[in-house]
Protein backbone atom coordinates (compact mmCIF):
# COMPACT_ATOMS: atom_id res chain seq x y z
CA UNK A 1 0.00 0.00 0.00
CA UNK A 2 1.04 3.39 -1.25
CA UNK A 3 1.58 6.08 1.64
CA UNK A 4 0.29 9.61 1.08
CA UNK A 5 3.63 10.89 0.77
CA UNK A 6 4.79 8.70 -2.16
CA UNK A 7 1.55 9.20 -4.05
CA UNK A 8 1.88 12.69 -4.30
CA UNK A 9 5.38 12.28 -5.18
CA UNK A 10 4.63 10.10 -7.96
CA UNK A 11 1.85 12.76 -9.16
CA UNK A 12 4.26 15.42 -9.25
CA UNK A 13 6.81 13.70 -11.62
CA UNK A 14 4.02 12.22 -14.09
CA UNK A 15 1.09 15.02 -13.92
CA UNK A 16 1.04 16.31 -17.21
CA UNK A 17 -0.72 19.79 -15.35
CA UNK A 18 -1.24 21.40 -12.28
CA UNK A 19 -4.83 19.47 -11.70
CA UNK A 20 -3.79 16.22 -13.38
CA UNK A 21 -4.10 13.28 -10.88
CA UNK A 22 -6.26 10.61 -12.83
CA UNK A 23 -4.06 10.33 -16.56
CA UNK A 24 -3.19 7.62 -17.68
CA UNK A 25 0.73 8.01 -16.89
CA UNK A 26 -0.07 8.60 -13.89
CA UNK A 27 -1.87 5.97 -12.98
CA UNK A 28 0.94 3.71 -15.05
CA UNK A 29 3.35 5.31 -12.72
CA UNK A 30 1.10 4.21 -9.63
CA UNK A 31 0.40 0.97 -10.64
CA UNK A 32 4.22 0.62 -11.58
CA UNK A 33 4.75 1.71 -7.64
CA UNK A 34 2.70 -0.84 -6.68
CA UNK A 35 3.52 -3.72 -8.55
CA UNK A 36 7.12 -3.60 -7.88
CA UNK A 37 6.01 -3.29 -3.60
CA UNK A 38 4.35 -6.19 -4.37
CA UNK A 39 6.73 -8.22 -6.29
CA UNK A 40 9.34 -7.93 -3.49
CA UNK A 41 6.14 -9.00 -0.77
CA UNK A 42 5.78 -12.28 -2.73
CA UNK A 43 9.39 -12.72 -2.93
CA UNK A 44 9.75 -13.31 0.85
CA UNK A 45 6.02 -15.20 0.61
CA UNK A 46 6.22 -17.48 -2.25
CA UNK A 47 3.08 -19.32 -0.86
CA UNK A 48 1.12 -16.31 -0.73
CA UNK A 49 -1.63 -16.79 -3.06
CA UNK A 50 -3.83 -14.24 -2.75
CA UNK A 51 -1.28 -11.31 -3.30
CA UNK A 52 -0.33 -13.06 -6.41
CA UNK A 53 -3.97 -13.30 -7.89
CA UNK A 54 -3.82 -9.18 -7.08
CA UNK A 55 -0.11 -8.96 -9.18
CA UNK A 56 -1.69 -10.38 -12.27
CA UNK A 57 -4.86 -8.39 -11.80
CA UNK A 58 -2.66 -5.18 -11.50
CA UNK A 59 -0.48 -6.33 -14.43
CA UNK A 60 -2.98 -6.82 -16.66
CA UNK A 61 -4.71 -3.09 -15.77
CA UNK A 62 -1.06 -1.61 -16.41
CA UNK A 63 -0.83 -3.47 -19.90
CA UNK A 64 -4.44 -1.92 -20.49
CA UNK A 65 -3.84 1.17 -19.90
CA UNK A 66 0.08 1.31 -21.42
CA UNK A 67 -1.62 -0.17 -24.80
CA UNK A 68 -4.36 3.00 -24.58
CA UNK A 69 -1.55 5.01 -24.20
CA UNK A 70 0.55 3.77 -26.83
CA UNK A 71 -2.52 3.97 -29.25
CA UNK A 72 -3.70 8.00 -28.20
CA UNK A 73 -0.16 9.50 -26.91
CA UNK A 74 2.72 7.34 -28.93
CA UNK A 75 5.11 10.11 -27.65
CA UNK A 76 4.34 10.44 -24.33
CA UNK A 77 4.11 6.51 -23.80
CA UNK A 78 7.90 6.66 -25.61
CA UNK A 79 9.06 8.82 -22.56
CA UNK A 80 7.07 6.75 -19.97
CA UNK A 81 8.26 3.86 -20.46
CA UNK A 82 12.35 4.94 -20.67
CA UNK A 83 11.40 6.45 -17.35
CA UNK A 84 9.71 3.94 -15.81
CA UNK A 85 12.38 1.27 -17.22
CA UNK A 86 9.73 -0.93 -18.59
CA UNK A 87 9.74 -3.64 -21.46
CA UNK A 88 8.06 -2.61 -24.37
Amino acid sequence: MLTKRVKSRIIGEHKTNDKDTGSAQVQIAMTSRQIDELAAHLKKNPKDNHSRRGLLKMVSRRRKLLAYLKKHEPSSYEKLIKKLELKK
